[in-house]
């Protein structure tokens, strides 16, 4: 039994085969996939993923603002997340949402105050979050302790790729930390580091898909399926059998959002 903690099924990369790309999720093993709605709060995006979500016992649904899209958070998206958020059973957790300072599609003044906002809605109505944070260890850190820490509430470091430092310090905040298709990389021996250290009872496995497609699958389209392989690359990092990875990763992920999965 495996989980997707961190998908993205509901986007235009699936339209022509959603159906079989689940189908073969299940047939892979995968029980439970976190879909996680992105893009402008306006548009209709996070009620697509939330749709998803109702339509298949097997997904559930994370709606919030990514910090590529920050400088387009208002009052209004605010209310449409929110009523999202208390009005379906599937959704479990508040984001993406964090710093982005690689792209900068949003001003870093923005994404700050927008991933405050966002911290403190989620804690009002008590919802875990998942933290995206690209070249902003520092700020995400800094802000995490300021608004996140005393919630006791859990949350996810999603596909990461940061440093022992920043895992480090998320882990005391609570924090689970979900490696991707990264760390599975020819490249990615410094984050295979930090996979290897993290305490096995916060550790949690994602595709991203359609993104970061892990070996042997690279140059395809990733999908929830191929989680397999990363819980079969952390499972040979920490000396344990896949079986015991999968089950590790899907207890973790059960016990944070109060799930019965099987």
């Amino acid at each position: 039994m495996l989980i997707d903690s961190h998908a993205h099924i509901d986007g235009p990369e699936f339209e022509a085969d959603r159906e079989q790309v689940i189908q073969r999720a299940r047939d892979a093993g995968v029980s439970a996939i976190l879909n996680v709605g992105t893009g402008d709060p306006h548009s209709g995006v996070l009620e697509r993923a939330v749709e998803l979500a109702e339509s298949n016992p097997d997904i559930y649904a994370a709606v919030g603002t990514h910090p590529h899209d920050a400088r387009l958070f208002d009052e209004r998206a605010e209310e449409r997340i929110c009523k999202l958020a208390t009005d379906s059973r599937k959704v479990i957790a508040w984001g993406e949402i964090g710093l982005d300072f690689h792209y900068d599609n949003s001003p870093r003044e923005v994404q700050i105050d927008v991933f405050q906002w966002q911290l403190r809605l989620a804690r009002e109505l008590s919802l875990p979050v998942i933290i995206h944070t690209r070249e902003a260890e520092t700020e995400t850190a800094e802000i995490l302790k300021s608004h996140w820490g005393g919630s006791n509430l859990p949350g996810i470091m999603h596909c990461f790729s940061g440093s022992a430092d920043l895992a480090e310090k998320a882990i005391e905040l609570g924090f689970s930390i979900s490696f991707s298709g990264i760390v599975t990389f020819k490249k990615a021996d410094e984050l295979r580091a930090v996979a290897k250290q993290v305490p096995l009872n916060r550790l949690l496995i994602e595709t991203d898909c359609p993104y970061l497609t892990p070996i042997p699958f690279r140059g395809k389209r990733n999908e929830p399926a191929y989680v397999v392989e990363v819980a079969r690359c952390l499972a040979e990092l920490r000396g344990v059998e896949l079986a015991e990875m999968a089950k590790i990763t899907t207890n973790n992920f059960a016990k944070m959002f109060k799930l019965e999965l099987g």
